[in-house]
């Protein structure tokens, strides 16, 4: 019997706005009937849409986005299963495509509810500018005419570098993660200035999304709170909030092992964005205006 995916153990304790958006995850199908990209740099378990399901039940939500994880590259016939296993008024998703996908593919994604293209440049370790540039411009050529958005992983240098670049994109950016942003360093550290810059501008969304992968201090990751308030401050209408359910550990992985999740109790991350964000109304726009704006709810 294969594990089960991680699930909540800490109840949540503030009132969750009805249309609640979980706005960063991933489905992990069976690689018997999806099978993972050969060049992944990390294989995961099965974390099914099922326990997704369940996983929104736990934290009372309503909505979820399911974003294309890199272990399937450019095949994104999981992660459409998996919004279509969901149903349309609850799940969008968020592909990863390169120059062979057709227009008529692009098509068919966005009638099953693809509203973005990701750049996963910090899983592959692409630190180079020049070489991020031209995968931001690709991709946002391809999201223009359908109006997507382009999401981008990556850390601060390279948000720093290319600033008036993602500034100009004809498309809405959305960043994972704080940006990339090291909890330990503070707001003060090289970068930050520049993404709260591109907040400001309002062409720019931020997820506060998987605050294990900015700060090492668990359980209740306090140094992220002054990265988290920050961003907030600096232009709450474009601040999504996501758990990165089911919290794949690429930095440890190797290719061919089955690597196992983080052991994340979601329940427990959800609650700090009662610290981060203490006016229910703050809470609400991160939690279902602001998605609901962005995705298309």
């Amino acid at each position: 019997m294969r594990a089960k995916a991680p699930m909540p153990k800490t109840p949540v304790t503030f009132d969750v706005p009805a249309g609640a958006c979980d706005c960063h995850v991933h489905v992990i199908s069976d690689p018997a009937e999806f099978p993972f990209a050969p060049d992944r740099v990390y294989t995961p378990p099965v974390a099914t849409a099922d326990e997704l399901l369940e996983l929104q039940r736990l934290l009372h939500l309503d909505r979820v986005v399911v974003v294309q994880p890199s272990i399937y590259g450019t095949d994104n016939s999981a992660t459409l299963d998996g919004m279509r296993r969901l149903g349309r008024a609850r799940a969008r998703g968020v592909a990863v495509i390169d120059e062979q996908t057709s227009a008529a593919a692009l098509d068919d994604m966005a009638r099953a509810g693809i509203v973005g293209i990701r750049v996963n440049l910090e899983t592959v370790g692409e630190v180079d500018p020049k070489a991020s540039a031209r995968k931001l411009a690709a991709a946002a050529g391809r999201a223009k005419d359908r109006g997507w958005h382009v999401q981008v992983y990556t850390r601060l240098p390279i948000i720093a570098a290319l600033a008036e670049q993602l500034r100009a994109l004809p498309v809405r950016l959305v960043i994972d993660h704080f940006g990339g942003a090291r909890a330990e360093l503070g707001p003060q550290q090289p970068g930050f200035e520049a993404l709260l810059s591109l907040l400001r501008s309002g062409n720019t969304y931020v997820k506060i999304s998987g605050c294990y992968r900015s700060s090492s201090a668990a359980p209740d990751y306090a140094d992220a709170a002054p990265l988290a308030r920050g961003l907030i401050a600096a232009n709450p209408e474009r601040i999504v909030w996501g758990t990165d359910w089911p919290h794949p550990d690429a930095a440890r992985g190797r290719p061919r092992d089955v690597t196992p999740y983080y052991p994340i109790d979601d329940g427990q991350v959800m609650n700090l964005l009662a610290g981060w964000a203490p006016d229910p109304a703050i809470r609400k726009k991160i939690l279902v205006d602001n998605p609901a704006r962005l995705y298309g709810f």
